[in-house]
């Protein structure tokens, strides 16, 4: 009797801006679809990071494309160089992460007729921030083009909280609609070191260093307090995004420093960060999907302190895991500051609450991989 001849592997392909950005978030999904026997290629603008995204058995195409903008021009022109290479590639399905992602690989996908597609909103930025009448209006534009256009009926949507979902006119129960704890972290990867003493309430802001982080709100917010009498220091990490319109000066942030404001630009030891700090702060203006820093905060054990913004306020419960105040108010964050300052007991609380979150809820690395992967496997089986 003759054998049937196996399946073909399937071919994933993921989609996305920044060598960094794949090589920070999504490694873990990329390694278990490896695994899992698929052949994996992750097409991107190709900086630093090839080496350790080829290590894991992924290879690695570069595409030039500029984040910074959503140009239609220049967005069309490099959907059909990706389109090209998604054919060269033979994808199966075709991974896109990210804003820009989406709507360049979703073309290029619908242009080279692939109809398995995943499209993964890792936030929606100032589009998402905005509240007036033409951030309504571009929300609706990208509701009525992902949802029509760039859609098919093999396409799934993973978000990482369900305003981004609804932002898009989409059930977050929908059939096809996967909510995520973010990219997921290894709490293994995070030890929970001892809390320096008190005081000082020492603060650290890890973050791009853009103006939509709120990194100045915290600078305000830390001044004020001081003035009142709080012990508190606040260090920043983080470098300028040169792709990012939004990014802050370098001049802007060694003035802040002369100001008593440490700011230690980009750290490769986010464990080591925490180890020194007691708090993780967050002051968003909006547009998160589900912070990472925050995440890697409450993995270390340390109380958090955000806004009230999609993606924040779905971690961090207010008075449980940290303190959740308005976003773009410095006087609320002064406060908070000069409360946590003030109750080394509450500020340990909050730091072991935060750790038991990330342990037993739907942020790890595991849990947000199964969850992707149950998505490869229904779209390769169809």
């Amino acid at each position: 009797m003759d054998q049937p001849i196996p399946a073909p592997p399937t071919r994933l392909v993921y989609v996305v801006t920044e060598d960094w950005f794949f090589a920070s978030h999504f490694l873990p999904m990329a390694r278990a679809a490896v695994a899992k026997g698929m052949i994996v290629a992750v097409v991107t603008r190709v900086r630093d990071h090839r080496a350790v995204i080829e290590a894991i058995g992924a290879r690695v195409v570069h595409l030039e494309a500029e984040r910074s903008s959503l140009n239609p021009m220049a967005a069309g022109y490099a959907a059909g160089q990706l389109a090209a290479i998604l054919k060269a590639l033979q994808a199966d399905i075709v991974h896109c992460v990210a804003l820009r992602g989406i709507l360049v690989g979703g073309t290029a996908a619908a242009m080279a007729g692939i109809q398995a597609r995943v499209y993964a909103l890792t936030g929606l930025g100032l589009i998402g921030a905005r509240q007036d009448r033409a951030g309504r209006m571009a929300r609706l534009a990208l509701r009525h083009l992902i949802r029509g256009p760039l859609s098919s009926r093999k396409t799934r949507f993973l978000f990482e909280n369900p305003a981004d979902a609804r932002a898009l006119g989409l059930d977050p129960a929908d059939t096809g609609v996967t909510i995520v704890g973010g990219a997921g972290i290894d709490p293994a990867a995070y030890p929970v070191a001892p809390l320096p003493a008190m005081p000082p309430l020492r603060v650290a802001v890890v973050a791009r260093m853009l103006w939509s982080k709120g990194i100045d709100t915290a600078v305000e917010a830390v001044r004020r307090a001081r003035a009142e009498g709080a012990a508190v220091e606040l260090s920043l990490y983080g470098a300028p995004d040169p792709s990012n319109r939004r990014a802050i000066p370098e001049a802007t942030l060694r003035e802040w420093s002369r100001d008593g404001i440490a700011w230690h630009g980009a750290t490769t030891d986010v464990a080591g960060v925490w180890a020194v700090h007691h708090v993780g702060c967050l002051p968003s203006r909006g547009g998160e999907g589900l912070p990472r820093t925050l995440l890697e905060a409450a993995a270390c054990g340390r109380a958090l302190l955000t806004t009230d913004v999609p993606g924040c306020h779905d971690l961090v419960r207010d008075g449980i895991d940290g303190l959740v105040v308005p976003p773009d108010d410095p006087a609320a964050l002064a406060a908070a500051l000069a409360r946590l300052c003030a109750d080394p007991a509450l500020v340990a609380g909050m730091g072991g609450a935060a750790r038991t979150r990330v342990e037993s809820g739907d942020f790890t690395e595991a849990a947000v991989t199964r969850a992707v992967c149950a998505i490869y496997g229904e779209l390769g089986a169809a």
